[in-house]
């Protein structure tokens, strides 16, 4: 066994703390990755904090990974000892369902296995990416191209494809009006990515504090939906929104702001339910949907676009001393707009 420096949360309502976890023997099948750099997700500090369920602690969370690759199995092929590779949401599934064999392992029919906090197929609790190494099997190791600074590519492997996967998948492109509620660690990428896809893009925000940096990341508007006539302003106007926010929000005042057939995708995955009022949706015959991350080959196909169009993510690198006060500028929105661990810090 392999023993990385880790930082973890001992309960749900502490402090994440220096420690060490034992990662598996490299398999025939696996890579040993040496991080080089982890995001801090907003969903790191949800699942910390059992928002979305009691956890098993100590909890070492972290799904945005960008590294290199040190270790390889004898069987393999994907990749080779230096490759830039990163690793996102998901570590394993069943790869027997329809839907992994269509591409869509992240919605494994059996359950994917999550990077931190799941139960493996070997039975084993997942550790993630706030550490100094990690073992994957090779299906689940994507290439960071090497137009890709490592610390700006690493959010790329949970907000960049969390936003990627549904702006593909509903359409997003020239022609199509696209808003994007809120400007955080999800919202920026929604822009930087509509807008490179040639959709026409409005930032809906609680505040024009934020109007310079999005128009900057490639808005063409921006609305604070604090001002009741923006509601009234851009009824019917999109094709397309997606609510990038992880809180309650009124999704049927945004459902007003589809044109007939548009559809709300939610990425951001408040606690709290959200109700809706069906006559919403019935009378534009509009669709509220969800989407998750997307697939490993559609995480590879986003890595690429990204390099192709020189998107990285905007984030602040800091030491891993630096993680609990990363979380609580987190909830205070005090972040432009992705906190990343530089794992060479973790000891």
């Amino acid at each position: 066994m392999l023993t990385a420096n880790a930082y973890a949360a001992p309960s749900s309502t502490g402090d994440l703390i220096p420690t060490t976890i034992e990662r598996r023997d490299v398999g025939p099948h696996d890579v040993l990755i040496e991080i080089k750099y982890a995001g801090i997700c907003h969903s790191d500090i949800h699942t910390v904090r059992g928002d979305w369920g009691p956890q098993q602690y100590p909890l070492a969370p972290g799904h945005e990974i960008a590294g290199v690759v040190t270790e390889i199995g004898s069987d393999v092929t994907r990749h080779k000892i230096g490759d830039r590779v990163g690793v996102g949401c998901m570590v394993n599934s069943c790869r027997d369902c329809e839907n992994c064999r269509k591409g869509e392992e992240q919605y494994c029919l059996n359950g994917m296995t999550g990077t931190y906090g799941a139960v493996d197929r070997d039975g084993t609790i997942t550790r993630g990416g706030y550490s100094s190494h990690v073992v994957v099997t090779e299906d689940f190791v994507v290439r960071i191209p090497d137009g890709l600074e490592l610390d700006v590519a690493a959010p790329l492997l949970c907000a960049g494809i969390t936003t990627y996967s549904p702006l593909r998948h509903w359409g997003a492109g020239p022609g199509k009006k696209v808003a994007v509620v809120g400007l955080g660690g999800l919202g920026h990428m929604a822009v930087k990515l509509a807008s490179a896809m040639g959709a026409d893009v409005t930032v809906l925000s609680q505040s024009l504090k934020k109007q310079e940096d999005g128009l900057r990341l490639g808005a063409d508007d921006y609305y604070a939906t604090s001002d009741p006539a923006t509601f009234e302003t851009l009824a019917g106007a999109f094709d397309l929104i997606i609510n990038t926010v992880s809180a309650p929000i009124d999704i049927s005042s945004y459902l007003q702001l589809l044109t007939l057939d548009g559809a709300l995708v939610n990425v951001g995955a408040p606690a709290e339910p959200l109700p809706v009022n069906v006559f919403s949706l019935i009378l534009g015959r509009r669709s509220f949907a969800g989407s998750a991350i997307g697939g490993i080959r559609e995480t590879q196909e986003m890595l690429d676009f990204c390099a192709e169009h020189q998107l990285g993510a905007e984030v602040e690198v800091i030491p891993a001393e630096k993680i609990n006060d990363a979380y609580e500028r987190v909830l205070a929105s005090d972040v432009r707009y992705r906190f990343v661990i530089d794992a060479s810090t973790l000891g």
